[in-house]
Formats: C-alpha cells, sequence, structure tokens
C-alpha cells in the first residue's frame, strides 16, 4: 500500500503534503524531527488526513493533484474526514 497524507501543526496551521509506502515510519520521522527540511522547520508533525492506494503511480498521481488545489480546497479536505482535526497518528499505529 501507498499513503497520501496531510500533516499540520495546528488546527488551520502550516500543511505538508506527502507520499509514502510506511506511513507510521514516516509520520514518526516528522514527529521526531529525523530529517531537516520543511516539515521539521515548521514542526509539522500531526497526521490530521490519509488515503491508501494499491498503486505507486496512483498515489503519486494523487498527491501532485492535491498539490496544485487551493489551501481551501485541502482545509475542505481535512474537514470532511477529520472535523475536529485529531492527529490520526494513534490510530494507525495500533
Amino acid at each position: 500500500m501507498y499513503f497520501v497524507y496531510l500533516l499540520t501543526n495546528k488546527r488551520n496551521g502550516t500543511l505538508y503534503l506527502g507520499v509514502t509506502s510506511d506511513l507510521v515510519r514516516r509520520v514518526h520521522e516528522h514527529k521526531q524531527k529525523a530529517v531537516t527540511g520543511f516539515s521539521s522547520r515548521y514542526s509539522v508533525g500531526q497526521l490530521v488526513w490519509f488515503e491508501a492506494h494499491e498503486d505507486v503511480n496512483a498515489a503519486i498521481a494523487r498527491e501532485k493533484e492535491i498539490k496544485k488545489w487551493k489551501r481551501a480546497w485541502k482545509l475542505a479536505l481535512i474537514e470532511e474526514a477529520n472535523s475536529d482535526w485529531v492527529d490520526l497518528y494513534d490510530d494507525i499505529c495500533r
């Protein structure tokens, strides 16, 4: 499985969009600021949205599609699936 995911630092805060084959490991890396870059600079570590794809090309295409979206559309995507902006990390670790 491949995952497209959105992280934030707070409700309506900075957003980070990514794609990975290991969502638990990748979100953990973001939370620990293991890799220097955008997510560590802006403390983006709360998983607020994700979707799974069986094909890596489909996941990459979806990520590229969402990256072109207006911010308001990304916020609506999160709100639709996670209106309380709960960090979903603990749920995916089970």
